[in-house]
């Protein structure tokens, strides 16, 4: 039965939408009482709301609109060649840019349906093999990778089931990998610890061993460290038993780890106890500097050439001068690479073998990667490499030569001179000179304020150069070096290929005009240059500090890169030693110190049955004779209440005064005052009993 309808009047239809414009859209009509768009910005993301942030909008709006306000955000953004703290390479030539954009939609797990570009992924695990030194007779495989990060922990997890196969077949317990690393370890290595169930234990570095793997701590240490069953251990050493990773590039100073003389190391251990120890190499930096410069890694062996070396990864978009998302991770022999962790997919009509983390990843800087390979060929690679060598060590040069600044990382100096002895030549570039007449490294530029220049200017803070230098729109990090040496703190710069020599020099004449303006102006008020307050999106995102509030951080960057062990509280003593009332402080909280250290110990060696026991929390003890920073303060302000200004900055009235007064003349500040960073607490002079109530809230309940 056919159903009733009624008679449509279109012109009334017609009247109702232009009397009710919101209604057209139902319709999709158009007519002259909609609300039109122009421009970008006269849409309603122009003055009527904002962008939608948190839930996605009910109604859409124009592409190009929302393409003008998505671009004029991003223009808060600093630039990425001016980003002189990240090792990431920030350009590429316009073909390769070309290739990038015709392929970005290209998806490496579809092996078949991308044979061309696979073919390319083979041929680039093919040269960088033969790069590396790949040896006649053993049959190379590799991968790439996501970056370097990924490349690590396949490399590390190979590492750990060829151990594990080892010890089974032997009869042995497998259940207790370790791990030992150097503190100038970057983060990728700490996370494969932590990912993978691998005990990480981590040991500083020193000034002697150029802030990177010490080989006297392989020579002492190689015998004596057993951790439960078979387990040796090499101390500053990235250690899975039996394996080694050794760094190709320090994230802090450039430096080399010396692969051949660890290599040489662990052959004097085999000999001795039978124990074949592989080392894999993190070449994140280096694999793509190291072929390539004169200097090489200074003349030792460092890759295949080793025997002992099995596997080493890269970074393809750092030196490799891929825009970021490409690693590389190559073995020596198909036998390093268990079989039972390589995957034999069948998907969309083809089979391939897999042994990677992701499974969609982009191949679009695979072929970039090949393109540049081809292109700048052998030659050309090395004389970027050289370029980049050259003009990091005319940036060294210059900011010694000013006698404000000292290196800490050395590839400016001559080949087996480590220490600055004063400018002896001229900066200018020698006829014939290469990378090879120089200490070998990455180029890299660590540099701090000279002794002579602190004691002139004692007030003025290295981070204030840094600050000043972000209001030009340069990014160079103010951090301190890893702990052992963390008293120190250095600015680095990375040298890319994209620092030409005109960009080399206004950067050297901005440096100087800072730190001019610095030493002529000690009263500025820096927090006019400091970056801006959070955004919403970042508040919610993470759960770390900005810089001003770094000192909060329960464990800070001098205490290591991201360590996976529990923390410890960091309680504050700002002491002055000719107050009796401040080294009595200091003997009380020594004291309590000591006493919770030996009640962990006691716990920790003794067998209790089921009983509850309140023990105090250890915690770690900052002295510092310094007065605190003006961000300090403000934090310890907030801790006591403004109202007690004038009890820690002498003759202060609110916060505004303590600021001004503990700016023009430091002795102000009263001490003692302890501070608990983690936990939001401060005591003001020599109360006892307040200190003690302080320790005692770091109580823990324990079942032992």
């Amino acid at each position: 039965m056919a159903g009733l309808a009624r008679h449509v009047d279109p012109d009334e239809i017609i009247k109702t939408i232009h009397d009710n414009p919101r209604e057209s859209h139902k319709r999709h009509l158009h007519t002259r009482g909609a609300i039109t768009q122009n421009t970008p910005y006269s849409s309603r993301y122009s003055t009527q709301q904002e962008i939608s942030k948190f839930k996605i909008p009910r109604d859409g709006a124009p592409a190009d609109a929302v393409h003008q306000m998505l671009k004029d955000e991003l223009d808060l953004d600093g630039k990425p060649n001016l980003n002189l703290a990240s090792f990431v390479g920030t350009y590429m030539e316009r073909e390769a840019d070309a290739l990038m954009m015709e392929n970005i939609s290209k998806n490496m797990s579809d092996a078949d349906e991308y044979p061309a570009m696979m073919d390319m992924h083979a041929r680039c695990v093919s040269i960088i093999a033969h790069l590396w030194g790949v040896q006649k007779g053993e049959s190379a495989i590799g991968t790439a990778t996501t970056g370097s990060s990924e490349a690590i922990h396949l490399g590390g997890l190979a590492m750990k089931r060829r151990w594990q196969e080892k010890r089974r077949a032997e009869g042995k317990d497998t259940s207790n990998p370790n791990i030992i690393m150097g503190a100038n370890a970057q983060v990728a290595l700490e996370k494969f610890a932590r990912y993978f169930e691998v005990e990480s234990r981590i040991l500083p570095v020193s000034k002697k061993s150029n802030f990177r793997l010490d080989p006297d701590l392989v020579k002492e240490n190689i015998d004596e460290n057993t951790i439960g069953s078979d387990h040796e251990c090499v101390r500053g050493l990235w250690l899975i038993y039996p394996g080694v990773f050794v760094i190709l590039g320090s994230t802090y100073t450039g430096h080399y780890e010396p692969v051949e003389e660890i290599s040489k190391i662990l052959d004097d251990y085999e000999k001795k106890t039978g124990n074949d120890i592989p080392i894999h190499v993190d070449a994140a930096s280096g694999g793509f500097i190291a072929p390539f410069t004169h200097a090489q890694v200074g003349g030792p062996k460092w890759n295949f050439e080793l025997p002992r070396v099995k596997s080493i990864n890269t970074s393809g978009h750092k030196f490799g001068l891929v825009y970021a998302g490409v690693g590389w991770i190559i073995w020596r022999d198909e036998s390093m690479l268990p079989k039972h962790l390589v995957f034999e997919l069948h998907y969309l009509g083809g089979t391939e073998e897999s042994y990677t983390l992701n499974f969609s990843r982009p191949g679009a800087q695979i072929i970039c990667q090949y393109f540049n390979l081809i292109h700048l060929g052998f030659n050309g690679f090395r004389s970027i490499m050289e370029n980049c060598m050259t003009n990091a060590r005319l940036l060294s040069k210059s900011l010694e030569a000013s006698g404000w600044y000292t290196c800490v990382s050395d590839i400016h100096r001559k080949k087996g001179e480590h220490e600055f002895t004063g400018m002896t030549e001229d900066l200018s570039r020698k006829e014939g000179e290469t990378s090879a007449d120089y200490n070998a490294g990455l180029p890299v530029v660590a540099f701090r304020f000279s002794d002579a220049f602190k004691n002139d200017y004692p007030k003025l803070r290295q981070q204030s150069v840094s600050t000043l230098l972000r209001a030009k729109q340069y990014i160079i990090p103010n951090y301190p070096l890893p702990p052992g040496e963390d008293k120190t703190e250095i600015l680095r710069v990375v040298v890319r290929e994209s620092m030409s020599l005109d960009l080399l020099d206004r950067l050297i004449s901005d440096i100087f005009a800072v730190t001019q303006t610095l030493m002529e102006s000690d009263a500025v008020d820096l927090q006019a240059y400091a970056p801006g307050t959070n955004s919403v999106e970042k508040q919610h995102g993470s759960q770390g500090h900005d810089n001003r509030n770094r000192h909060k951080a329960t464990r800070p960057m001098s205490h290591g890169v991201h360590r996976s062990h529990k923390s410890l509280d960091v309680i504050t003593l700002f002491h002055k030693p000719s107050v009796p009332a401040s080294t009595r402080v200091l003997t009380l909280l020594k004291q309590v110190s000591a006493e919770a250290s030996d009640t962990a110990t006691e716990d920790q060696a003794t067998d209790h049955s089921h009983q509850k026991k309140i023990q105090r929390s250890e915690f770690e003890l900052n002295v510092t004779e310094d007065p605190p920073t003006g961000d300090q303060l403000r934090t310890i302000l907030e801790y006591v209440g403004a109202r007690r200004a004038k009890d820690v900055v002498e003759g202060a009235r609110n916060e505004s005064d303590a600021m001004r007064m503990l700016k023009e003349d430091s002795k102000r500040f009263r001490r003692p005052v302890v501070v608990d960073w983690n936990n939001g607490r401060a005591v003001i002079g020599e109360n006892e009993s307040e200190i003690l109530k302080m320790v005692g809230e770091l109580t823990k309940e324990t079942n032992v």
